[in-house]
């Protein structure tokens, strides 16, 4: 099976979005984002493909989940589940998940790794959220914390997690 990695930017109290957008715009967490998933697949639901500025993402394969059979993604596969997108995955290959908050939610059973960055901020006004990280269940195995500088408001920081 492929390696199943989650990779989530949250504030605080797990929020990552509202009105289908982000919180947050951090160049440092963009560019990790771009790092760890350019030449992998990244599954997405319809929302979060819809959100995209520019469409499906360049230099990676696009899976977007839909129950609609008619829906249509440019760029993208279409895929009714997540289990389904992840059969059409290869074996070999790291499977990132990232978003929106019940695709976040289907895929933490399923998930072999979470590539975390924490913003250092309670949002007060979101409406997604991500699932509670259980300690029993994931280890810590990375943490790099930033301060505030020019291009970043807020402190944040990379937190990566493996299954226990």
């Amino acid at each position: 099976m492929s390696k199943v990695s989650i990779i989530v930017a949250v504030s605080q109290n797990n929020a990552i979005g509202k009105e289908n957008k982000l919180l947050y715009w951090l160049p440092n967490d963009l560019k990790r984002f771009k790092a760890l998933t350019t030449g992998h697949t990244v599954i997405m639901g319809r929302n979060t493909f819809e959100s995209l500025p520019k469409g499906a993402l360049p230099n990676r394969r696009n899976l977007v989940l839909s129950t609609n059979p008619n829906a249509e993604f440019p760029g993208a596969e279409h895929f009714s589940s997540l289990e389904e997108a992840l059969a059409a995955c290869k074996e070999e290959e790291e499977v990132f998940i990232m978003g929106g908050a019940s695709v976040y939610k289907q895929a933490m059973p399923v998930a072999d790794a979470i590539y975390l960055t924490i913003i250092e901020d309670v949002t007060k006004d979101a409406d997604a959220f991500f699932p509670e990280i259980k300690e029993e269940e994931w280890k810590e195995t990375g943490r790099e914390a930033h301060p505030v500088d020019e291009k970043h408001h807020y402190p944040y920081i990379f937190i990566d997690y493996e299954r226990r």
